[in-house]
């Protein structure tokens, strides 16, 4: 069925109002941040400065909560890729009997939503004294974020030819080997896309730390924009809007980074044929 002229104008029309919806908030955030007299609403700056920057950066408790961040989300992204590709190595090569139901129970905790287990996490964090720990708060958000990683790794794994992994064991390589030289390689795309969800996920999460951090001085930027809010009678929306701008940075850098090698990640697609 051909799409007529006005259909693809409607189209075209619903296309360019999202569009302006998503890049508002972002042009209002990148202008403010250099307006000397930033308000609520878009407009065009008096005064270009990057005051608001330095006053960002000038503030010691800012930079140790954007360290913090990413700590915490680097530290999480690194436990979560390692442990999602062995997790999902045997669900990838391996056939055993309760491998359906697994999935299955792997696919259902990536429903769960954090605000039912917080409680009794919150409770155990207590009665261990994890509460005000970095690498407590590191390990649970890594956890939480392990099963749907396991699922998205393991699809991703499901395209590496078995053939490679077998022709290196003809060779004399070990199964671990196997991974690190074939498996790996070749599952960069996979990689980087688990890594990305990864760390954008714990970079917003402002939930957990919220709960499980207590000391001021250990919040991460997420839980820091809040307060950055909330402790001011009158806010400086050029500063808020400097704050959101390097806040954003880190994520786009590792995007931007990563591009760069996601696109090799097949260029052995073909090896088993001929």
């Amino acid at each position: 069925m051909r799409i007529g002229r006005t259909e693809k104008i409607i189209h075209h029309v619903i296309l360019v109002c999202l569009g302006v919806i998503f890049i508002l908030p972002l042009l209002w955030m990148l202008v403010a941040s250099i307006d000397s007299s930033a308000i609520q609403a878009l407009k065009i700056p008096e005064k270009f400065t990057f005051n608001n920057y330095l006053g960002i950066l000038s503030d010691p408790s800012i930079i140790r909560s954007f360290l913090i961040g990413i700590f915490l989300s680097g530290g999480q992204s690194i436990i979560v890729v390692l442990v999602s590709i062995l997790a999902a190595y045997p669900l990838s090569r391996y056939k055993p009997s309760y491998k359906k139901s697994f999935l299955y129970t792997i696919l259902f905790l990536t429903s769960l939503p954090m605000t039912a287990v917080i409680v009794p996490v919150f409770q155990m964090f207590l009665i261990f004294n994890f509460v005000d720990k970095l690498w407590a708060v590191m390990l649970f958000t890594a956890g939480t974020s392990l099963p749907y990683a396991i699922w998205m790794m393991k699809n991703f794994m499901d395209s590496v030819p078995l053939e490679l992994e077998e022709s290196a064991w003809v060779d004399g390589a070990s199964v671990w080997v196997g991974i690190r030289k074939i498996v790996a390689p070749l599952m960069l795309p996979g990689t980087f896309t688990v890594l990305i969800f990864t760390y954008t996920g714990s970079w917003g999460n402002f939930f957990v730390p919220y709960i499980l951090i207590q000391s001021p001085e250990k919040m991460p930027a997420s839980v820091t924009i809040f307060q950055f809010f909330g402790n001011y009678g009158l806010v400086n929306y050029g500063e808020l809007a400097a704050f959101s701008v390097l806040y954003s940075a880190p994520v786009v850098i590792l995007y931007y980074l990563s591009q760069r090698y996601m696109s090799k990640g097949f260029s052995l697609g073909g090896a088993t044929k001929g």
